[in-house]
């Protein structure tokens, strides 16, 4: 008997469907940073299988290269991510020198971070900076929330957005920017984002008192601690059978990678945050690495594309910014 086929189409086919095969950047606007993988939390859905026992730390020699590609390169943001990046012993440096150069700085943060020991400054520092705050919150009830992040997470993630209320953050008239970012709590798709993140509002000001200025969707990809998830939960091939059919060729068209790159923490380049956590390394004559940087070649080079990517160009699309699709 032959073996059954794979019912999912591989995905450079679907982007050949619709006319964007090769995927190519666009240019390099925002340099997305992951300080490391440890964190003070294990979520269920992490696709960067993150944790406390996690020791992968951006060294003081890469940081470095950093700092130097932010003097001599024209971003517009400086998107730091981790694990918690603010974990990182030099994560204040880094935003306070990059501010220093005029790069806006997004802090892409977990809100359970603020009450670990030695984080007691940072919501002022975020103040000081104008840092913009990208919060992770899996949903508005306890429930959700706690089933994806453990017990008592959630009740800790609402003292953290009343803290950053506080400080001006997500209130009107402080141009304090606070984002949250939902991810589903299973394998399934966020619900539109503009319809979710009225619900958000309504019910986390009615029931907490505490308010944020927009939220954005991501869907949850089959990388990782997410895809092992899929495994023993034997959900993987209808997961992905439910994304591959949900390509939207509009939300492939403007996918995050065509306008970013993602350093890891060892100074690897990367289409994404996603395509680092795969191992996809840049490639198609495009450099891997920090020590070979050439904005030449990067702005217009070929995307590394796999299975995951259709978790980026399904329905209204997903990327560190929300949907993609107009």
């Amino acid at each position: 008997m032959a073996p059954a086929q794979n019912p999912v189409l591989p995905f450079d086919d679907a982007l050949k469907s619709c006319g964007l095969f090769p995927l190519t950047a666009e240019g390099v606007s925002i340099l997305q940073v992951n300080l490391g993988r440890r964190c003070n939390q294990s979520c269920e859905h992490c696709h960067v299988d993150a944790g406390p026992g996690r020791r992968e730390m951006m060294s003081d020699g890469v940081m470095e290269k950093v700092l130097s590609l932010l003097a001599r390169e024209n971003f517009s943001a400086l998107d730091l991510t981790g694990g918690a990046p603010e974990l990182h012993p030099r994560f204040r440096e880094l935003v306070s020198r990059a501010v220093s150069m005029g790069r806006s700085v997004f802090d892409r943060c977990n809100l359970t971070v603020l009450f670990e020991p030695g984080m007691e400054d940072l919501p002022a520092f975020f103040v000081r900076h104008r840092v913009a705050v990208y919060a992770s919150l899996p949903y508005y009830r306890r429930e959700e929330t706690d089933a994806v992040r453990g017990r008592g997470t959630f009740d800790k993630s609402v003292r953290a957005l009343e803290l950053l209320n506080a400080h001006g953050y997500g209130m009107e008239g402080t141009g304090l920017e606070l984002h949250l970012v939902h991810n589903p709590a299973g394998a399934f798709f966020p619900a539109p984002q503009a319809a979710l993140e009225a619900q958000f509002k309504v019910e986390l000001e009615k029931k907490h008192r505490v308010f944020f200025n927009r939220l954005f969707t991501i869907t949850n990809m089959p990388i990782a601690r997410f895809d092992s998830f899929l495994q023993k939960s034997g959900n993987r091939e209808a997961y992905l059978t439910r994304l591959a059919g949900a390509f939207n060729p509009a939300a492939a068209k403007g996918v995050m990678c065509r306008n970013m790159i993602s350093v890891s923490w060892d100074g690897h380049l990367y289409d994404c945050d996603f395509n680092q956590m795969a191992g996809l390394k840049v490639n198609h004559g495009a450099p891997d690495r920090l020590d070979d940087w050439s904005r030449k070649l990067l702005e217009r080079r070929e995307i590394m594309t796999a299975i995951h990517c259709y978790g980026c160009t399904a329905g209204s699309g997903s990327s560190c910014g929300g949907e993609t699709a107009p």
